[in-house]
């Protein structure tokens, strides 16, 4: 997927609303995980990921800055992000509790 052709978010579009529920793209367009949740406004804003498992089951929740991802939107309207980390990366991340 050519993420450079899609559109950023708006500071003002980066809520619960639009967040929750997306998916999260790695370096290599690999799908790394979903994001469940997130924690505070604003710069200080966490995302809570699900990373792993099947249906729920087995997953992990890593906390990642908001700012560690690209926000984006495709051309049918669907929102998605991109991290610079890798699944290896997030799994050797601490769990959000």
């Amino acid at each position: 997927m050519d993420h450079t052709l899609h559109p950023r978010l708006e500071a003002a579009e980066l809520n619960a609303a639009n967040l929750e529920g997306i998916t999260v793209y790695g370096p290599q367009d690999d799908n790394v995980g979903t994001i469940s949740h997130l924690h505070g406004h604003g710069a200080e804003t966490l995302v809570i990921i699900d990373i792993g498992g099947f249906l729920g089951i087995g997953t992990k929740a890593v906390a990642l800055r908001l700012s560690e991802l690209d926000v984006m939107r495709e051309e049918n309207g669907e929102v998605h992000a991109t991290t610079a980390l890798t699944r290896d990366n997030l799994d050797a991340m601490p769990e959000h509790l």
